[in-house]
């Protein structure tokens, strides 16, 4: 890079154009001259995400039954339903967002302010929280091992930093399918780095990867659409059919097949299994997935917030006995607690709390990294072309 910078005589070769540090382009960036909000509604596809809100108030909601799924079997196997399709959802997607990324500076900085640094930050909160609200002074901190949800920006950033092995293969996604098929019965892998779920999970991200925009539109016909009630249907009735014969942790992604007390080549089978089975739930969840910008479509870029924070308040629920009240284990409950977990990660991916964390999810950091080098060359270029114009007019001038 560095030769294409120096100069030839009185001539310069061209620079390579600016790129934008965003992982996630969408569309063309529009002209400059256009107001940046703009500049933002047009970058984005409403479709991501309306799908990215929509996924993230499951999420949340998932979150919520969990006190409260033993008492009820429909419960139950909502929650099977849920968790069979909600992560692999979000995960396809930031793998169809990250096509871009490569190791140039730009990309690497925005992975390390965007993930690297919020889990740092949040796997050092959450157990100071569970130490205080818990009254567990015994609680450590440990970055090696991801607490509750911050196991995600772990398999976020180890997924995205191999993303350029992903696209070198010439089979990527039934190598990620044999790495999970593997994990599924080596419980040797252990705890550090949440690594079950980070390869677990491995095969929906580089499926998001493998994936263009006319595959998302495949799934946006009406005839998936209508096809989709009745297999939600079914999904929901094998799931309260199976919900005494099956754990539920196996939608986990977490456990090797022998840590949940099962045979080792069941493992590669369920990994199968479940793929397929995620695959048809999120084709139906993205085929019921407005199209449209709606009154929630800008939530959708605030969405790591909402999964981040809405996690102290359903940990300080369950440790502050807020599901103890017998009312809430009744139907009505169960509804009333999945209202106000939507509701509240609603507002947890709002501009204002954006504006609040943002020093801990998008910190800035420019004292901690070098300018690019390209950028700089850019930068002299132009000033240079602005007093080479300069004194071309003060020539003029003089002729005149």
């Amino acid at each position: 890079m560095t030769n294409s910078l120096r100069p030839y005589g009185n001539r310069r070769m061209p620079l390579p154009p600016a790129q934008s540090p965003d992982v996630e382009p969408v569309e063309p960036r529009p002209p400059q001259t256009q107001p940046r909000s703009t500049q933002q509604s047009k970058q984005r596809d409403a479709f991501f995400d309306n799908a990215k809100y929509l996924a993230i108030v499951l999420v949340a909601v998932g979150h919520a039954w969990e006190p409260l799924k033993g008492d009820s079997r429909v419960l139950e196997a909502a929650y099977m339903v849920v968790y069979s399709f909600h992560m692999p959802a979000f995960i396809i997607i930031s793998g169809f967002f990250s096509r871009s990324f490569d190791m140039r500076p730009s990309r690497l900085k925005r992975l390390i302010t965007g993930v690297a640094v919020p889990y740092i930050l949040f796997e050092t909160a959450y157990p100071l929280f569970k130490r205080f609200v818990n009254d567990e002074p015994d609680q450590k901190i440990s970055l090696l091992d991801p607490w509750y949800l911050t196991w995600f920006l772990v398999a976020l950033f180890l997924w995205r930093v191999t993303t350029p092995i992903w696209k070198t293969v010439r089979h990527p996604l039934p190598l990620a399918l044999a790495i999970a098929m593997m994990a599924s019965m080596s419980p040797e892998i252990g705890d550090d780095l949440d690594l079950q779920r980070v390869l677990q999970f491995l095969p929906y991200f580089v499926l998001g990867l493998c994936m263009k925009a006319e595959h998302f539109q495949m799934v946006r016909r009406n005839s998936v659409r209508l096809a989709a009630v009745p297999l939600f249907a079914l999904a929901l009735g094998f799931s309260w059919w199976a919900e005494p014969r099956m754990a539920t942790t196996w939608f986990y992604h977490r456990d090797s097949a022998q840590e949940l007390g099962a045979p080792w080549w069941s493992g590669p089978v369920m990994t199968l299994a479940m793929f397929g089975c995620s695959l048809v739930l999120t084709a139906c969840f993205f085929a019921w997935t407005p199209r449209r910008h709606m009154w929630f479509t800008a939530l959708g870029a605030g969405t790591l917030y909402g999964y981040l924070l809405h996690g102290f308040l359903v940990k300080a629920g369950d440790f502050r006995g807020w599901y103890d009240h017998d009312w809430l284990h009744r139907p009505l409950g169960e509804v009333f607690v999945s209202v106000l977990a939507a509701a509240v990660v609603t507002v947890l991916c709002t501009k204002p709390v954006q504006r609040v964390f943002r020093f801990a999810m998008e910190p800035k950091m420019e004292w901690a990294f070098k300018r690019d080098a390209a950028e700089l060359a850019r930068e002299r270029e132009k000033a240079e072309s602005r007093a080479d114009d300069s004194r071309s007019g003060g020539r003029e001038k003089a002729r005149v």
